[in-house]
This record gives C-alpha cells, structure tokens and sequence, in this order.
C-alpha cells in the first residue's frame, strides 16, 4: 500500500512539472509574439495570478454555495459527526466543517485551501444508503484528500489551467495585434516564421492539453485519496462496497456541474462515456479502483 502511495505522489508531481514547464514555454512564446516582449508575459502572469489568488481563498465558499450545502453542527447529525471526529484524530488533522446536501443521489466531497481551513459535505442519500462502514470509508477518502493536501493542488491545477487559457487567449490576439508584422519588420525571418505556427498550435491546443492533465491530475489523486483512506480505517472491503454502490446508483446529482464534479468521490454527471470521453472523464474507473482495494486489503489485513 505505500508503495501504491508513493507511486501516485511521483506521477502526480511529475504532471505538475510538466504542467509548469508548458505554461513557461507558452509564455515564451507570447512574449515573442507580441510588443510587449517579456513586460508583457510578466503583466499577463500577474492578472493570472491575481486571479488566481482570489480563487484559492474563496473557492471553497463558492463550490459549497454551487452545490447547496448547509453547514451542519453535532447536535444535529451526532451520527455523521462522530465518523467524522473519530477519522479526524486517526489521520491526525482537525476536525472540518461539516456540510450536508439536500439530495437523494449518494455522493460526498471535500474543499478548502487547508487541513485548518477544510469542509466536508456529504448528500442526505450517502447517509441513507451506505451502512456506517461503508460511510467510514467514503468520509476517510475524504478526509484524506484533506489530510494529503489535494485540495490545495486542486486549485493550484485550477490556477495553471488558467493561466494557460489566459495565454492562450492572448495569443489569438496577438495575431489579431500584428505579431506576425513585427517579426517580419524585425528580419525574424524563417525563425519568426516557425515561431507564429508554434504559437498558433498553442494557442489553439494548449487549453485542451491543459485541461487534460488536470483531469489527469485529478484521477490520480482519486487512486492516491483510495489508498490513504484505506488506511486510515484499515479496511479497504468498506470504501469497495461503498464506491460501487454509488457507482450502480443511477440517480443524478442535481446540483452537480461540469466547474465542481471533479471534487466528487464519483462523478456525478453519469453521461460521459466511450474511449475518447473517457479522456475528459474526472474520476478513474470505479472497476479499477475497487479492484485496487481489493488487493490492498490482503497487504492491510
């Protein structure tokens, strides 16, 4: 199991890595472009970071706004805040606000910037379907997201995501600006003349690429949060049943969206299917994560 653990930590910041490298190179290419030159990437980082910035620190408010969810305290769901505070103390992170979602569909999920800043929010059908081990392990995925930290890297992926669209929109535009006259004025010559088709891919690729890694990015974490939740109750056989209960739950998550579905335990837009949406698919398999699980449970037990 930790082998499991520090395998998907090594992929997923070699994506981050990657991730970076190819915001530079489009800000390389933005900089050449355009008259602006370099002043110009550093002002477009700096509208991307800002933006950015308010993001990290009130994306939480917003996705628990979008989903509907109503702060809850322990007097009023005793049973959901004592798995909860029970798994807190195991994984060694403060207790996080706890929110609930008026929806008959099972899913749950978790936000915040922190392990001192976090929230989990878990639908009225979770509660109602799962048995209380079945519950232990989908809050203990949960918690472990928190407790991993993915739920800050989640919105550094947002960020990077973002500054790639935001330079990429640029880019366009400084097509429209006549980047490509300058080069030509400036005896770019053949290297100006690669250099507008390189940026012209980009600038129509690069929001896609990007996107794609996060959503990679995003599976990965699902696989790393299933294996540290596991752990924390140390019995893998509980979030197994629980995940392929909501897997065979076709009833939709009504508040879900494409901005917040990524944050779910298992995607709660059930439409997406074939190889090719597979690729823009948030979460991986359920097949494979429970088969994941199953295996670990001999290492575990």
């Amino acid at each position: 199991m930790y082998e499991e653990i520090s395998s998907n930590i090594r992929r997923s910041w070699a994506m981050i890595i990657i991730f970076i490298i190819f915001v530079a190179y489009l800000g390389y290419i933005f900089g050449e472009l355009t008259e602006f030159g370099y002043a110009g990437v550093f002002f477009a980082l700096l509208v991307a970071g800002a933006m950015s910035w308010t993001g990290y620190y009130y994306s939480d408010r917003i996705v628990l706004a979008m989903s509907r969810a109503r702060e809850v305290e322990k007097v009023e769901l005793p049973y959901l805040y004592n798995v909860i505070e029970g798994l807190s103390i195991a994984a060694g992170v403060p207790v996080p606000k706890m929110y609930v979602i008026e929806d008959s569909a099972p899913n749950a999920f978790a936000t915040g910037r922190d392990p001192e800043h976090s929230a989990v929010a878990v639908t009225t059908g979770l509660l109602e379907k799962l048995d209380r081990v079945e519950l232990e392990g989908v809050v203990a995925h949960e918690m472990s997201h928190i407790k991993n930290y993915d739920i800050k890297l989640a919105s550094l992926a947002v960020v990077m995501v973002g500054i790639v669209t935001l330079l990429a929109d640029w880019l366009m535009r400084s097509f429209w600006w006549g980047g490509s006259r300058r080069r030509r004025d400036d005896g770019g010559g053949e290297f100006g003349a690669i250099l507008m088709i390189v940026g012209l891919i980009m600038a129509i690729l690069a929001p896609v690429v990007a996107q794609l890694m996060r959503l990679a990015l995003s599976r990965q974490r699902e696989f790393l949060a299933d294996a540290s939740g596991a752990m924390l109750t140390r019995y893998p056989e509980g979030l197994a049943s629980a995940l392929e209960k909501l897997a065979s739950d076709r009833e939709p998550l009504e508040v879900a969206n494409k901005a917040t579905a990524h944050l779910y335990i298992v995607n709660p837009l059930k439409d997406i299917g074939g190889s090719i949406n597979n690729l823009f698919n948030t979460h991986p398999k359920i097949e494979e994560r429970v088969a994941k699980l199953r295996a670990m449970s001999f290492e575990v037990v």
